[in-house]
């Protein structure tokens, strides 16, 4: 069934996109922006996004991977993140004199 028609994007290849990324990625989120890109198509309209997710959730692949640990993962609290300062932005160095 064609899902997108101003990609031209079947039910067939949504699937087969997702299915694709969880593979390569247990671990992603997957978006329907993603399911685009990986198909090489940019969205148009978005008319066909309440199909386009229905046919994402009829995956077996489909669903959202456990992140309970990923908080471990974020960086402690005052810890140097991107090479910045812990000051960087105009709003934290207060009033210019």
């Amino acid at each position: 069934m064609i899902v997108c028609h101003c990609a031209t994007i079947t039910s067939q290849e949504i699937r087969a996109a997702v299915d694709w990324m969880r593979a390569a990625d247990p671990d992603t989120i997957i978006t329907p922006g993603k399911v685009y890109r990986a198909l090489g198509k940019r969205a148009d309209c978005g008319g066909c996004l309440p199909v386009f997710l229905g046919q994402m959730e009829q995956c077996a692949t489909f669903g959202v991977p456990d992140l309970r640990g990923a908080a471990s993962l974020t960086p402690a609290r005052g810890a140097r993140h991107e090479r910045r300062r812990k000051g960087h932005r105009v709003s934290q160095q207060g009033i210019a004199q």
